[in-house]
């Protein structure tokens, strides 16, 4: 009998890194901007070849000078025609200046040459990977600092509303290198905070850079999931903490899923407080306040109160057959993603 790749992916108790997704970004070339000082054989890469196995991962090694790395770039796009532009820290800078495409500028340093000022990157810099060009290092002086900051003034020139909606900014909490997040806000809408430093490791790329790509992708295809309603009071243990096995779930169904909370209104900040810390990305523009759970119209709805009708198939939490969140993960296991 040939195993079921659904029920594998949820029985499977893996490590954050090296998981695959092979449907996502399928068949599309996505385009990768490197960081200061770094290279396209970067830990980045790495992940996103590994996440996305069946997407064409371009991440050239991008010139010193910024007149020349955005040149590159620009050249790049009208190559490859990418459906999506990564850009991290300094390539988040020249991602949000690449205009036209779907883009995610990660922790993005749209104020270089500051940036470079402040923490005294002057002098002769090593680089971090290694280069197509077997350069190891590099000297940056005032004039250089100067096409940084020249450069770093383009960001938002030739904004179009279209772009606006195709931008999204991620912004690492306990980032201490780059803090652009109310600048970008100006500009972006789809600005929101995960949690992590300046550099992604693989927790933080899997739980926030993932499921951004998850939305460009279904909206690029225009692809509809089913619906799954989670009620806030089955997220949390006596304490206020993460249920046993709730992150775990969360993580899992919305690979498959659209997702969403659902809350009392009377709790409003503090649900938004609770899941910014403890679902983070996954719940931005996926939470709902509203006392008629009755009126949610989609495919399930995972609840710990008594619910009369609804117009989803009610699974009750803390019922005989759905104890814990591990029964909820064996249960939606069995229905392959329907």
């Amino acid at each position: 009998m040939t195993e079921n790749p659904y029920i594998k992916q949820f029985s499977d108790h893996r490590s954050e890194c090296g998981v695959a997704f092979p449907e996502l970004m399928k068949g599309k070339t996505v385009l990768y901007c490197h960081g200061f000082a770094s290279s396209g054989q970067s830990g980045t890469v790495t992940r996103l070849r590994e996440v996305m196995p069946h997407a064409r991962v371009v991440a050239p090694d991008l010139p010193i000078h910024p007149a020349e790395a955005i040149r590159l770039l620009r050249e790049t796009c009208e190559q490859e025609q990418p459906a999506l532009i990564i850009g991290t820290s300094m390539g988040g800078m020249y991602a949000e200046q690449l205009r036209g495409y779907d883009r995610i500028c990660v922790n993005p340093a749209l104020e270089m040459g500051e940036t470079m000022r402040a923490h005294g990157m002057t002098g002769t810099q090593q680089f971090q990977n290694p280069r197509q060009d077997s350069v190891q290092e590099f000297y940056v002086d005032k004039a250089l600092v100067k096409e940084y900051k020249e450069q770093s003034e383009q960001r938002f020139v030739g904004l179009t509303d279209e772009d606006r909606q195709r931008v999204y900014g991620l912004f690492g909490d306990e980032d201490t290198t780059v803090d652009t997040y109310d600048l970008f806000h100006e500009h972006y809408p789809q600005a929101l905070h995960f949690h992590g430093e300046h550099r992604m490791n693989d927790q933080s790329f899997m739980h926030s850079v993932v499921p951004v790509i998850r939305w460009i992708d279904d909206r690029q295809e225009k692809r509809e999931r089913p619906i799954i309603y989670i009620g806030i009071e089955t997220l949390a243990d006596a304490y206020q903490k993460p249920a046993s096995s709730m992150q775990k779930a969360i993580r899992l169904l919305i690979e498959h899923y659209q997702v969403y909370f659902v809350a009392p209104c009377s709790l409003f900040d503090k649900t938004t407080a609770w899941l910014e810390e403890y679902i983070s990305v996954p719940a931005w523009r996926h939470t709902i306040y509203t006392w008629r759970r009755d009126l949610l119209y989609g495919d399930y709805l995972i609840s710990g109160q008594k619910e009369g009708d609804t117009m989803a198939t009610l699974i009750a939490f803390g019922s005989d057959t759905f104890k814990t969140w591990e029964d909820i993960i064996a249960y939606f296991s069995r229905l392959g993603g329907q």
